[in-house]
């Protein structure tokens, strides 16, 4: 599909800035999907072609992180592999859905992941006793994997704040540990996108350059001054896009309203 230039630069400056958010506390999709969805991106493709962007920046953030020492692949490998599995599925399921359903509840979801981010507590900086062992950790990392591959934004939120409540993690090593989990579901839900055909390639890799800059700095920040201070951006830029999805009266969402 053909996008305006004007419409195409904007996706690139809302990736750029998702990359960053994704690298400091995960959330980066709740400014990317709704992006997509106004520029009028049918629902799937959005979420597909978001699976690509964010799986590169994704994947650059997790690179940083690892020269900077903060990755524990040896405690996470299990646990990812589990978030793998569970993504796989989720991104499975979500192309059998119809269009009109997910239009209709995408909006509810980007309000509840804002209203999240809104009043979650906050995470301490210093490692403390584990709650799960690994077996635990891999239970809630798949079942995060499937809202990934269904949905997906927060979901390195969710990871980090599980790294930090349920893990015993500070708020950096989590978030790095996070970026490898998150990395996992990314790339499965991609992989699952791309056999169904869903994935807009250029759109997705010139939104991926812009991701990876994002998640870059994003990540130099995080390794820096830790992951504060991005919550209310996040959520006044989610709650706008929402509004803007809203605003368009032929959204299923209104028609199911005066049922």
């Amino acid at each position: 599909m053909e996008i305006a230039s004007d419409v195409f630069a904007l996706l690139l400056f809302v990736a750029f800035l998702a990359g960053g958010i994704d690298a400091l506390a995960g959330g980066g999709g709740l400014l990317t999907i709704p992006a997509l969805m106004a520029a009028g991106i049918p629902p799937v493709s959005a979420l597909a072609t978001n699976k690509l962007q964010s799986t590169i920046g994704t994947g650059s953030a997790v690179a940083r992180f690892m020269r900077a020492g903060r990755v524990d692949f040896r405690a996470f490998a299990v646990p990812a592999a589990g978030a793998f599995a569970g993504a796989v599925l989720g991104a499975t399921a979500v192309q059998h859905v119809k269009a009109d359903f997910l239009e209709l509840v995408v909006p509810l979801l980007l309000i509840a992941m804002g209203f999240y981010f809104l009043l979650a507590p906050k995470m301490g900086e210093e490692d403390r006793h584990s709650r799960l062992g690994r077996a635990g950790l891999t239970v809630v990392c798949t079942g995060i994997g499937f809202y990934d591959g269904f949905f997906g934004p927060g979901t390195g939120s969710f990871i980090t704040t599980s790294l930090v409540a349920l893990g015993g993690l500070g708020l950096v090593r989590a978030i790095a540990n996070a970026k490898f989990v998150n990395f996992a579901t990314n790339f499965a839900g991609l992989l699952a996108m791309i056999a169904g055909g869903k994935v807009l390639w250029i759109l997705g890799l010139s939104m991926a350059l812009a991701n990876v800059a994002g998640n870059q700095i994003g990540a130099w920040i995080a390794l820096r001054f830790g992951g504060r201070g991005v919550r209310p951006l996040l959520v006044i830029m989610s709650f706008g896009l929402t509004a803007k999805l809203l605003a368009d009266p032929d959204n299923p969402l209104w028609n199911f309203l005066k049922l």
